[in-house]
């Protein structure tokens, strides 16, 4: 099976309304998220052009209706822009704001909306970094102006769903939320038995024709993201459904698991070898530049401590006809 971009699997998923009403009933905690008629939801073209022609992704758009408080309804057109980020990106409220902006450029063009009917926009950034998401959600906190002059400035903002940080009694609290067991597969490892139990939550919530679709997108989920690093380097017959994944989860974990146990044994050993032939490099560079140049300063200590061991066995070569230190190693930063 060719790779897929992970990416691409996501969009997948969040292309089916489904996935989108898990991530707002489980996730956004705003009053107006009950309010939403979630029957309505229908997704969106999500690919717009600004006045220079240059195309953007806002990756997944959808629109609902509302029901409002005093008890009638109207389309009001709710779209939900999701971006999936790998690591923080400090200007993405600057992004989120441009994809907004090109968005509503769009409906303007289309729904030749006037003045005073352009329709909210809930942005979110689901985020699945190993490190604790650090951009500013604000784009006014981007911008540096005195206080004179902050009345002037954008009020935009955007929500974040860092999954790494979502607390573990939220997950098992949300049991038959289908954007939960999406948090758990993408923050627990292949190996972890916690992929086991939710594969079978997943197999109970997707029960039904209703689920076809998503259930094949899920299989690809898990083919791209949990089974090719079960059994690296190996081929295994790739399962077609949920059902086989759980069959083959339960049947081989065990044996995947002592294989990686093995592996990083195996791959520990070899860091280690070569981790000694590195501090035997150093050492034996660092005596030959003593004697034929003398004491080494400090700087010359730290380049030899960081270099990797490639460049030390150049630089032991350089030492027989190098007329100065700086001529071996390079000069001081």
């Amino acid at each position: 099976m060719a790779a897929i971009p992970h990416d691409s699997v996501l969009k997948d998923l969040f292309s089916h309304p489904a996935m989108v009403e898990a991530l707002l009933r489980g996730f956004v905690h705003e009053d107006w998220v009950e309010q939403l008629d979630f029957r309505t939801l229908k997704k969106q073209n999500s690919h717009y052009v600004s006045d220079t022609q240059k195309q953007r992704s806002a990756d997944v758009v959808w629109r609902v209706q509302l029901n409002l408080p005093d008890g009638g309804r109207e389309w009001l057109y709710l779209f939900l822009l999701i971006e999936f980020q790998s690591k923080t990106d400090p200007w993405m409220a600057l992004r989120m704001l441009t994809y907004v902006c090109l968005l509503y450029q769009d409906l303007v063009k289309r729904e030749k909306l006037k003045p005073g009917e352009l329709p909210p926009v809930f942005p979110i950034v689901i985020y699945n970094g190993r490190d604790t998401w650090q951009a500013s959600t604000e784009v006014a906190r981007l911008i540096g102006a005195p206080d004179s002059l902050r009345r002037w400035m954008p009020a935009f903002r955007y929500q974040v769903l860092d999954e790494g940080r979502v607390p573990a009694n939220e997950l098992k609290h949300l049991a038959d939320n289908l954007m939960a067991q999406l948090i758990k597969l993408e923050t627990h490892l292949p190996d972890d038995p916690a992929i086991l139990e939710t594969t079978r939550a997943l197999i109970e919530l997707l029960k039904g024709p209703g689920f076809d679709s998503l259930r094949r997108i899920f299989t690809t989920f898990y083919h791209h993201t949990i089974l090719s690093k079960l059994k690296p380097g190996h081929t295994i017959q790739l399962p077609g459904t949920l059902q086989e994944i759980d069959t083959m989860l339960a049947e081989r974990i065990d044996e995947w698991i002592e294989g990686l146990r093995q592996e990083g044994e195996l791959k520990g050993r070899k860091e280690g070898e070569r981790a000694g032939v590195l501090k035997g490099k150093q050492s034996t560079l660092s005596q030959l530049l003593r004697l034929r140049f003398g004491p080494m300063p400090a700087w010359a200590e730290a380049r030899l401590a960081a270099a990797p061991l490639e460049q030390l066995e150049g630089w032991i070569e350089a030492v027989l006809t190098a007329e100065t230190l700086e001529g071996v190693i390079g000069l001081e930063n």
